[in-house]
């Protein structure tokens, strides 16, 4: 049978989860609150919705897959995927590379869509869920104990004091108000370069189906030029500048358009939206101190190159929504909170070393740094193994759990470790399950693997060993499960629901076992079927216990 879904609280009165900031990892945390049932209270310091401007444009696939599941399909629907990746150094083009796509997902591997686009289509899921975001509402102090959290607001109309169970604080790079009052350091390294970014809108012909990157162009010596196709015949085009670049000098001046001929030639053009930033690499030392959890930009701060910014914030956000939901539920702990830091504050570091290992390939810091760069671009003009150690970003991918305490390990299946650009993990504990069609008893058209995930605990079986039942199996195994824990579990045999079998292609399992997912889609164990005591520990483990819930299950509220 299929898991319960979500459904709204049963106590509209209950108090709600606090999300402090409405962009999109904000606005992201929000829907998956109110999916799971939980209700939602958001504030942000902006008057209204400022929607200009591309910022975060790249969304990988997994992103796609959580709005998705929140109602929100057409950033993926509306997004531009390029399929082209070409590289060059000076005026020779280094490689180019074509993104074949070999998964089994209908979701594109990544868009590329402006946020503010993004913004607009989670503003209508947000209408549509009854979650209303307070506009004008600026933080301005949080106190929290051991029963919930006060939030102070300045507004046109005077301070506001709200309460909730928790908070997510989505607050951004400027957030520090939240960070200085629980004590939070933010500690890391900032660029004295620049990047200018301009989107402008010109018909660039196959442009529009390529990524590309420049290394020292002689319209840009010494430094990077990167451009990027967007919906609607936009493209963004970032430049790296020196620290002392003046914007609206170089516009005045006519330079800006000189710098947009040099790549674009007479094209006619319109600019769109020009802004220029600096980049950080900083990482809170926690991101969770009691009932507030930092989120986002809030915690970290890394390069965009290989979009990992707003990515691993709606990576975050997920994390957050669904362990909330459960504590709140009563299906785990309130210390169960604390594997949310444990995990994304990991995924924060590993995204900071990819992304400043990036930048120092980029944006050289001394004298070995410039030789490195040189001697590989060189090399590259000339040499294929070179090529691998030209770093222009590694796109965003979801992080490994493998080292987490809701992570049972299997000594079949051990990670391999950070997998090669642009593939992704074997399947094993604490990784992210492939996504795949599925047919679900009752349906009447395949589904995907990941929504189903998304209701609760999955248990996933494999082939039933020789001489023995398969409908007892997955009975025993969910009984198993259910021994464990109050939350929502489903069981199903891979033969009766793998449409096309890529899911039992991809998994590999072998006869007897038993995959165990949590409700982030993460792999939490694999182990053996028959053995109930073994499943049952696993599926406490999941939701961080290591008893028995005591009493009687209650029927689902999430």
């Amino acid at each position: 049978m299929r898991p319960p879904a979500p459904r709204p609280p049963a106590d509209t009165s209950a108090e709600p989860v606090l999300v402090l900031g409405a962009g999109p990892v904000g606005q992201t945390a929000a829907l998956l609150l109110a999916r799971r049932g939980v209700p939602v209270r958001i504030v942000d310091s902006r008057p209204e919705r400022d929607a200009i401007g591309s910022k975060a444009i790249c969304q990988q696939r997994d992103v796609l897959d959580v709005w998705d599941w929140v109602g929100a399909g057409e950033v993926a629907e509306e997004g531009l995927t390029w399929d082209t990746a070409r590289t060059f150094y000076r005026d020779s083009e280094l490689f180019s590379v074509r993104l074949a796509d070999p998964g089994a997902s209908p979701l594109p591997p990544f868009v590329n869509i402006s946020q503010s686009r993004t913004e607009e289509i989670l503003d209508r899921r947000l209408v549509e869920a009854g979650v209303h975001i307070s506009w004008d509402h600026t933080v301005t102090d949080l106190v929290q104990d051991e029963h919930g959290v006060t939030v102070t607001c300045d507004t046109p109309t005077g301070p506001v004091r709200l309460s909730g169970t928790h908070a997510l604080s989505c607050l951004g790079a400027h957030g520090g108000v939240v960070r200085r009052a629980l004590g939070l350091t933010f500690d890391g390294t900032s660029f004295e370069d620049r990047f200018l970014i301009c989107d402008i809108r010109a018909d660039l012909g196959e442009w529009a189906r390529e990524r590309r990157f420049y290394f020292d162009p002689e319209w840009n010596p010494g430094r990077q030029v990167l451009i990027h196709p967007c919906p609607d015949s936009v493209f963004r085009i970032d430049w790296q500048v020196p620290a002392d670049f003046d914007l609206d000098a170089e516009e005045t001046s006519g330079r800006l358009d000189a710098r947009i001929r040099q790549i674009i030639g007479d094209e006619p053009y319109e600019i769109v939206w020009h802004s220029v930033y600096r980049f950080h690499t900083r990482v809170v030392d926690r991101m969770r101190s009691g009932r507030v959890l930092l989120v986002g930009d809030n915690a970290h701060l890394v390069a965009p190159f290989g979009a990992r910014g707003l990515n691993s914030g709606v990576q975050d956000a997920e994390n957050a929504a669904w362990k909330i939901a459960y504590v709140r539920a009563g299906w785990a702990d309130e210390e169960f909170l604390e594997t949310y830091h444990t995990e994304r504050h990991a995924a924060a570091l590993e995204n900071a070393d990819v992304t400043s290992a990036t930048m120092r390939f980029l944006v050289p810091q001394d004298e070995t740094e410039h030789t490195t760069r040189l001697t590989v671009l060189e090399r590259a003009l000339t040499e294929e193994d070179a090529r691998a150690h030209v770093d222009s970003g590694r796109l965003a991918e979801p992080f490994w759990y493998v080292d987490s305490a809701l992570t049972t390990p299997c000594p079949d299946r051990p990670f391999g470790g950070r997998p090669p650009r642009g593939r992704a993990p074997a399947p094993c504990p604490g990784v992210i399950a492939p996504d795949a069609p599925v047919d679900l008893p009752g349906e009447d058209a395949p589904a995907r693997l990941r929504p189903l995930l998304r209701e609760g605990i999955t248990l996933l079986l494999g082939p039933a060993p020789a001489g023995t039942d398969p409908a007892g199996l997955r009975e025993r195994a969910l009984a198993a499960a259910l021994e464990a824990t109050d939350a929502p579990v489903a069981a199903f045999h891979l033969t009766d629901i793998d449409a096309t079998g890529a899911l039992t292609e991809a998994l590999a399992g072998d006869p007897g076992q038993v995959w165990i997912l949590r409700p982030d889609a993460h792999i939490a164990a694999v182990v053996g079927a028959d053995d109930p005591a073994t499943v049952t520990a696993a599926v406490r483990t999941c939701v961080g216990r290591t008893t028995a819930p005591a009493g009687e299950r209650p029927a689902p509220t999430l």
